[in-house]
């Protein structure tokens, strides 16, 4: 062969080397160790433990209860009984101890997440109602005239 074409190869090959040898020192020795699995044995097995320790930020509806039951009940038998309270406030860990007030998201664009109409087919059978937004009152947010918590309750 002519060397325009081995060079390149031996470059080539070269990389490769290179590459297969850094991993050797890059890539920790517990990776992959715990068998085939649904990660298909792409994790290390230290990190089990670090996910573990991790401290949760989303606790559920279920911490809500205890201070805010009627918003709950009201949520419970209303249409947003699947949409989670942290959805719309935030994560909850460390309140009320820490964080006296979560923040509220009552941007048009959180609500638009679900209710938007979406022009595909059969995209209008779902459980939640879809709202074209260039058409629905689209200066004003969701709140102004819909209680998230009762979304049938008309507030005005």
């Amino acid at each position: 062969m002519k060397w325009h074409v081995l060079r390149p190869l031996w470059v080539a090959i070269g990389l490769i080397g290179l590459i297969l040898l850094s991993r050797q020192f890059i890539v920790p020795d517990d990776f992959g160790v715990h068998g085939k699995n649904f990660t298909y044995g792409y994790h290390r097995l230290s990190n089990i433990q670090e996910w573990k320790d991790f401290p949760v930020k989303y606790l559920g509806r279920e911490s809500c209860i205890e201070c805010h039951e009627e918003n709950v009940q009201m949520l419970n038998a209303s249409t947003h009984v699947n949409v989670e309270c942290e959805n719309c406030h935030g994560p909850s860990i460390g309140h009320p101890d820490d964080n006296e007030f979560l923040p509220l998201n009552t941007t048009r664009e959180l609500c638009l997440r679900c209710h938007a109409r979406l022009d595909y087919p059969n995209s209008d059978r779902g459980e939640l109602l879809s709202i074209v937004d260039r058409r629905h009152k689209r200066r004003s947010k969701c709140t102004r005239c819909h209680n998230p918590h009762d979304p049938t309750e008309d507030m005005r």
